[in-house]
């Protein structure tokens, strides 16, 4: 079975380089990348949607 690397809430606010608050704030509006909620309450955010949520902003030049 393939490994899905999984990154932590903080992993992506660093990554993406925006506040908690922000993130919470794009999340409601329905523009943040797809997380997942674990059963212990933990967000994660597979790779892959990140990947994906990058490519669908990306401006062209």
């Amino acid at each position: 079975m393939a490994s899905t690397k999984m990154l932590k809430l903080p992993e992506v606010l660093e990554e993406i380089e925006i506040s908690r608050a922000a993130f919470y704030r794009m999340r409601a509006r329905g523009a943040a990348p797809k997380l997942i909620k674990l059963p212990n309450g933990q967000i994660r955010c597979r790779r892959a949607d990140l990947d994906a949520w990058w490519a669908e902003h990306e401006i062209a030049a």
